[in-house]
């Protein structure tokens, strides 16, 4: 379906000069005003229509906008109050589409907040929290997850470590936590100049779809497992998994050398050799 017809607003720089604002550098912003790369950003997911979105961090709402736009029904969590006024504006143009939560989107249950139903997220994660909101919602035990989809921006860098394959300098924890049950994909390049102010590095769109979890897999100790072989990366098996009680007879048991390093170590080893310290 197509995006439904939207109340005119005006411009979001206009917006956003209006308003006094600017990127706040202690809480990572940095503003997207360009309304074709949004409404792109926010296709990503598919239809939309009617569909709840998650979204962390919209700042003066220009992402926000684009999902409106394409008739979801965003949840919204802002912690800087300075964007509160911009974000009114928005519900008020878009009725019944737009709930905003002035929060930290550390200290929320987003599960909670969509009463159980599905939803998408999408964001601009904000450097200084996207990595640590990310492996949260890679990490729970009931799965497939409430969420349908992920669509994230990240700096270039983390995005593709994200989707890194396996013995490169990329991979490492996050490509495991990403990959075992998900599929990611970077959809899509931001260029540092699309942004006010530009930051130093280049952007990027991860999305990931939930996929089926391989059975008897305990994924807390997956993710203990990947802290400590990455923690200490350039370090045997046999050293980097001491902190993990069986962990290097497990490794012998299973036929993967001890003296391998974490990031040689590929998605599906790493998950057998947690289902083998979990039974």
């Amino acid at each position: 379906m197509s995006a439904r017809p939207a109340p005119h607003l005006p411009p979001l720089r206009e917006t956003v000069r209006a308003h006094g604002l600017s990127a706040s550098k202690a809480l990572g912003q940095n503003f997207l005003f360009d309304e074709q790369l949004l409404d792109r950003i926010a296709a990503i997911p598919g239809d939309l229509d009617g569909a709840t979105v998650f979204e962390v961090g919209p700042g003066p709402g220009g992402l926000t906008r684009a999902l409106l736009r394409a008739g979801a029904k965003v949840i919204a969590v802002e912690r800087d109050d300075r964007c509160l006024p911009l974000l009114a504006e928005l519900a008020e143009a878009f009725p019944g589409q737009l709930t905003v939560i002035a929060d930290d989107a550390m200290a929320v249950d987003v599960d909670a907040l969509t009463g159980g139903a599905p939803y998408h997220i999408v964001a601009n994660l904000p450097y200084n929290v996207g990595t640590a909101l990310f492996t949260r919602w890679l990490e729970p035990a009931e799965w497939p997850p409430r969420w349908l989809s992920l669509t994230l921006m990240f700096q270039q860098e983390v995005a593709e470590r994200i989707v890194a394959p396996v013995d490169t300098s990329a991979y490492g924890r996050l490509a495991v936590l990403a990959q075992w049950r998900s599929t990611a994909k970077i959809a899509m390049k931001v260029h540092r100049s699309a942004f006010t102010p530009p930051p130093k590095v280049m952007s990027a769109i991860v999305h990931v779809v939930a996929a089926d979890q391989p059975a008897g897999v305990n994924p807390k100790l997956l993710s203990k497992l990947t802290e400590k072989g990455f923690g200490q990366r350039r370090k045997m098996l046999r050293q980097s998994l001491k902190g993990v009680e069986g962990a290097v007879a497990a490794v012998e048991v299973l036929g993967i050398d001890p003296t391998r390093r974490a990031e040689t170590v590929s998605v599906g080893e790493w998950v057998t050799l947690a289902r083998a310290l979990g039974a």
